[in-house]
């Protein structure tokens, strides 16, 4: 395979979007938040999002051999914040110096993020990523350093609202690392780098698969209001999470996307609610195959269910003209299987502590060296593609879906505001129907 720069691809959109980010054209060339004594200063760090994911980074952001200390916590929800703290409390041993966070820094409400971000340095959003277009934004305005989650929309109305606000941080030389793991991981670096080689040739297929069981599901209780009970259920709906073809499956894609140097024009496939049918499951749906096109004519080939006692697989396997790469086993083959390379498994690295390693190394010493905000978003363009795609049945360009006018948001975040999407009198969500649903 011929090496090439990766590159952005629809270069042109992001200058466009770029005037959508109201109120930060002007601005600082060089942040302030760039610049850290050579030793001693302490970096402040604010968490927003305290669920499950957003403890382990606030962990891990602690677990970096710099002078850090969590200074600040915000969530929805008191009952989240006040758990992730204990957790935080009981995975940091001998290091408890270093959760610092006062009373009064612990912030609660729709609109704690923005108590939270300016008394840090480096800012960890963690919440579901509907929030993650205005969270990201924000800490951008304010010249924060930046460790995201992946994906960072649900939407490509919050996709905009993030390259805009992307090219900004570029400007200001703030750092963001997102999670997407895989590219922090050292097998998959070595991977890549021989891919880049030559070693299997010009990639001719892909196919990537998040295949798994049944994930967590919480009732209703009486005192919830359809926004708490939504935001307590995320994952099972669009505007907070976007489908677990978008929320969990992404990983996959972004290791194609990687691989190509590319993005695909176009995705087409299908899916449905086969095995998880009831209504607290919400809208999305249980399974997802997309067939995506990149402009050379190469396909990737994408699977991801959630479907109890069946076959599971969370895998990349990319098909060259003179081998195969198995991500998995951290394999390169031959077409008649033998081992070109393999991957020393005692070599290979936590990435989830990774990403948070160089991202500190970085912002201590000054350096701007991760800007990671551009390809999150045009990889979770992707995966959304492939929910219009399975959700329609119509072949969804990629170029035409970032310019649609589809914003899955409530138009206030409120706990007794109205979610966009409403239950019928049974308590059943509406669900998109392949042939009737349309997008573009």
């Amino acid at each position: 395979m011929q090496k090439k720069e990766f590159h952005s691809g629809r270069r042109d959109f992001v200058k466009q979007t770029s005037l959508l980010a109201g109120g930060l054209l002007t601005l600082p060339l060089i942040s302030q938040a760039n610049f850290f004594s050579r030793g001693n200063d302490v970096i402040k760090i604010a968490m927003i999002g305290c669920g499950g994911r957003g403890t382990g980074a606030a962990v891990q952001a602690l677990s970096t051999k710099q002078n850090v200390q969590l200074v600040a916590m915000a969530d929805a929800f008191a009952d989240r914040l006040h758990e992730s703290y204990e957790n935080i409390k009981g995975e940091m041993g001998d290091k408890t110096g270093r959760l610092n966070v006062k009373e009064e820094h612990k912030f609660v409400g729709f609109d704690a993020y923005l108590k939270a971000i300016p008394l840090a340095d480096v800012v960890i959003l963690a919440t579901p990523p509907g929030f993650r277009p205005i969270h990201f934004e924000e800490a951008v305005k304010q010249g924060k350093h930046i460790f995201m989650e992946k994906p960072v929309a649900t939407d490509p109305a919050g996709i905009r609202k993030v390259l805009a606000a992307a090219e900004i941080a570029n400007q200001k030389k703030l750092n963001v690392v997102v999670g997407l793991q895989r590219r922090y991981q050292n097998s998959y670096r070595e991977l890549f780098k021989r891919a880049q080689d030559g070693i299997i040739g010009d990639i001719t297929s892909m196919n990537v698969w998040w295949n798994q069981g049944a994930l967590w599901v919480k009732p209703r209780k009486p005192e919830y209001t359809e926004m708490e009970y939504q935001m307590r259920n995320w994952y099972y709906f669009n505007w907070l999470c976007g489908d677990h073809i978008v929320e969990q499956h992404i990983h996959n894609i972004d290791v194609g996307n990687w691989f190509m140097n590319e993005y695909p024009v176009t995705a087409v496939g299908m899916g449905g609610r086969q095995v998880r049918t009831g209504k607290e499951y919400g809208e999305i749906y249980d399974h997802h195959a997309v067939e995506y096109r990149f402009a050379n004519g190469v396909a990737m080939n994408s699977q991801c269910r959630h479907w109890k006692d069946s076959a599971s697989r969370v895998d990349e396997e990319l098909i060259g003209t003179k081998g195969r790469i198995i991500c998995d086993r951290a394999v390169i083959q031959d077409h008649k299987g033998k081992v070109l390379y393999q991957f020393d498994k005692k070599q290979e690295n936590q990435p989830y502590q990774s990403e948070h390693d160089e991202l500190f190394d970085a912002v201590a010493k000054g350096e701007y060296k991760y800007h990671d905000a551009e390809r999150a978003a045009k990889t979770t363009l992707t995966a959304i593609i492939g929910r219009l795609a399975t959700y329609s049945g119509q072949v969804i360009p990629f170029d035409q879906a970032l310019k649609l006018d589809l914003n899955l948001q409530p138009a206030n975040y409120a706990f007794d505001a109205k979610p966009r999407i409403l239950p019928d009198a049974d308590g059943n969500y509406p669900v998109a129907k392949p042939g009737t649903t349309r997008y573009v």
